[in-house]
């Protein structure tokens, strides 16, 4: 049974009488269970035949006419109750992409997940789900269909073929296929209609935006979308292996040492990088094609990562090696150590997709423990740091700060600094001992970012004050696990 409710029947027969297929009903309706989708395209549509059939009960009824305001109530009884679309039609949202292709003849001969390669096609489908979801506007909240809701034609034809690969193949794999459909009109008059949301960017001549898909775009359109004559077609198809993913914590060593390479105006500025030094060896033993860097945070170049070091992943795009034992693994640990001195890896491992996601969990609550090296312009005795260490769960508000502005946007975030500490050096300098929470800009903290951040350590002070050196001490996260050595 399809986990359809009562509030969704005026819904799923308004979207047949438009002629949409079965699975775009599903998409329409939010149903996020992905074995729905991977029915047969007859059983679907004869439940929802079904469905749109049965009568409703005067209760459901009343309180579906009385959701919406009075101006924009509508009677269930007012749409068609016979369907628009037969099985041989074409739906007019996904272009048979949720048809044909989702048949299980076309998945025997090639069993894949999906990934969208033809932009052009994106925006026309984003196109067609806007046009389908304005027939809905009449009818008021009630019927309101909001687009962070609707389950995605990517994310449905994957379901709808999820698991035929390994049946089929007898192995992990992912096949990327484009479609094109070249009787739908092009995007391009977009161009010249909404010339403020698409405007031309560096590498294209003009860049259409999925969120910019809106508003006046749609006065263009036929509404609800027309049924298409022919469906999508699949292009050329690649087959890869599954991605494999390998966790671990490196430690930095190096003030000299970018986290990524460091590439500013198309000119690359320091010789290689903590995911360069790791991920070269992985390449090489896994005989992968290419691969993606991620980590819990993101240091600073002049900045050394100590203690167990930062959590990161790497994600091995078509590798023609799979299977490691703990003890090669082990040894490719050792081979990045011995790579380089200044990065250590620990706790090196191989981990599911869904593993990757725990290393994000929690990002607002997890601490991280810093040393900093303070210079002060005024002259300080010990005593004059004392009340420092008295000062706890400090909230501070920071702006964007001005180094990183040109790439992260605007914004005032709330920061909690933990507790503090210090250990008097001269009359001058101090190291600065900081527990935080993840994601305070600590050189800020200290100089004030020209009074971005508020309040700051010059304000505690009273004293003008800058960061000479910074070290990640520890970063509080329980992942990957621990491995013994």
């Amino acid at each position: 049974m399809l986990s359809l409710k009562e509030k969704d029947r005026p819904i799923v027969r308004k979207l047949l009488c438009a002629g949409c297929c079965a699975r775009c009903v599903l998409r329409f309706c939010c149903v996020g269970t992905s074995s729905a989708y991977r029915r047969s395209y007859q059983d679907l549509r004869k439940e929802l035949l079904a469905f749109i059939s049965e009568e409703s009960s005067p209760q459901s009824l009343s309180e579906e006419k009385t959701d919406a305001p009075p101006n924009k109530r509508m009677r269930i009884d007012e749409d068609p109750v016979t369907p628009a679309q037969t099985d041989s039609d074409i739906c007019p949202v996904c272009l048979g992409v949720l048809q044909d292709f989702c048949d299980p003849t076309f998945t025997k001969q090639v069993c894949f997940l999906f990934f969208f390669h033809f932009i052009r096609l994106i925006c026309i489908l984003l196109l067609c789900e806007h046009r389908l979801r304005m027939i809905f506007l009449p009818a008021g909240k009630s019927m309101c269909l909001g687009k962070e809701d609707v389950i995605q034609v990517k994310d449905a034809f994957k379901w709808a073929v999820q698991g035929k690969i390994g049946q089929e193949l007898g192995c992990p794999c992912e096949v990327s296929v484009g479609f094109i459909h070249p009787e739908t009109e092009d995007c391009h008059f977009l161009a010249n209609t909404c010339p403020d949301c698409f405007k031309p960017t560096k590498n294209k001549a003009v860049c259409f935006p999925m969120l910019s898909l809106a508003g006046e775009c749609f006065q263009h359109y036929v509404c609800p979308p027309k049924t298409a004559n022919t469906r999508c077609t699949a292009l050329d198809t690649t087959c890869l292996h599954t991605s494999i993913f390998i966790a671990g914590r490196y430690s930095k060593f190096s003030r000299e040492l970018p986290q990524t390479p460091w590439v500013i105006d198309g000119e690359r500025r320091m010789h290689g990088s903590v995911e360069e030094l790791i991920a070269a060896p992985l390449l090489s033993s896994f005989r992968a094609d290419g691969f993606n860097f991620s980590s819990s945070g993101r240091e600073d170049v002049d900045v050394r990562t100590l203690g167990n070091g930062q959590p990161f992943a790497v994600e091995l795009l078509n590798p023609h090696r799979a299977k490691f034992n703990r003890n090669e693994i082990k040894q490719l640990q050792e081979k990045i150590n011995q790579s380089s001195d200044k990065i250590r890896v620990r706790d090196l491992q191989i981990i599911t997709r869904e593993a990757t996601s725990r290393m994000k969990e929690g990002e607002e609550k997890k601490t991280k423990t810093y040393s900093a090296f303070i210079w002060t312009q005024k002259a300080i005795d010990s005593t004059d740091l004392e009340f420092l260490a008295n000062i706890k769960d400090l909230r501070i508000a920071q702006k964007t700060p001005l180094r990183v502005l040109h790439r992260r946007p605007l914004a005032v975030r709330q920061r909690l600094i933990h507790s503090m500490s210090t250990i008097y050096l001269d009359k001058h300098h101090f190291t600065l001992k900081l527990c935080t929470q993840a994601g305070t800009y600590i050189k800020e903290f200290v100089h004030g970012d020209f009074g971005r951040t508020i309040p700051n350590l010059c304000d505690l002070m009273k004293t003008d004050a800058d960061i000479l050196e910074l070290d990640v001490e520890s970063v509080d996260v329980d992942w990957p696990p621990a491995l013994p050595d």
